[in-house]
């Protein structure tokens, strides 16, 4: 399982890295004050921290309270201290880090849990988490230069994990979740059916839209997602499958 996962991660980012190549690393994203280059950097200093939290978990804890108290001005720091990089300084770096973090949890050894910013995790939930978040940046890139990406079965790790972090969600904000179990029922690239979790109360719609809703990478109000049942309607509300706090979200689409 884990090979499998960490095969689909570097499919993913070697996928951004296809993206970003040729790029204008100075086009604004659709994250607010970032541009392609920033992107690029916050994924390399993040790929930074969670090697460190793999092979040195007491440097990585060591560090944490800083980091908490001062959550912007770290990922401010990952961005500004990789601006003077050239262009093929970045991608080289950034592919170096990357490598080294796929091996480091490829070689955890079964039972670990891995410590980061939100619930420590086992090398496969890390990955997974990763993959997630290299989704994520990667359709801010797209967007930013006018590709329309394809979906791939990789967006399965995505809805997992989205679905997962239900409970997370509500927490995240000083919210109670609802008891009432919600299932997410979400047609797959291929046209399947693919089901996460049991209950009457669930959420349909293409897997496509709930991975772009748990990522904050569209409004609600232009994504095909239907709820079914009050549960499932306030989870749509606050859905949130990354680590850290609540972001802005994203304006519909034409609104001024």
């Amino acid at each position: 399982m884990l090979t499998a996962l960490l095969d689909d991660l570097r499919a993913e980012q070697a996928d951004l890295r296809r993206l970003v190549q040729d790029a204008d690393l100075d086009t604004p994203t659709p994250a607010e004050g970032w541009d392609v280059r920033d992107a690029v950097a916050h994924l390399a200093g993040t790929d930074v921290e969670a090697l460190l939290a793999a092979t040195r978990p007491e440097d990585f804890l060591a560090k944490l309270p800083a980091v908490g108290a001062d959550i912007d001005g770290f990922l401010t720091g990952q961005l500004t201290e990789r601006r003077h990089l050239s262009r093929e300084q970045l991608i080289d770096d950034w592919q170096a880090g990357f490598d080294a973090m796929v091996e480091a949890f490829s070689t955890t050894k079964p039972g670990v849990k891995i410590p980061w910013y939100g619930p420590p995790m086992s090398p496969a939930s890390f990955a997974t988490a990763r993959l997630m978040e290299y989704w994520a940046h990667g359709q801010d890139v797209a967007d930013a230069v006018g590709v329309e990406r394809e979906p791939t079965a990789r967006l399965r790790h995505i809805c997992h994990l989205g679905h997962r972090t239900r409970a997370f969600s509500y927490v995240n904000r000083g919210l109670t979740p609802p008891d009432e179990p919600v299932a997410a029922e979400l047609t797959a690239p291929d046209g399947t059916t693919w089901t996460f979790g049991e209950g009457e109360q669930k959420v349909t719609g293409p897997a496509l839209d709930f991975c772009l809703l748990v990522t904050q990478r569209r409004h609600r109000d232009d994504l095909d997602l239907t709820a079914h049942g009050e549960a499932a309607e306030s989870w749509l509300e606050v859905a949130q499958a990354f680590a850290g706090p609540p972001g802005p979200g994203r304006a519909p689409r034409g609104a001024a």
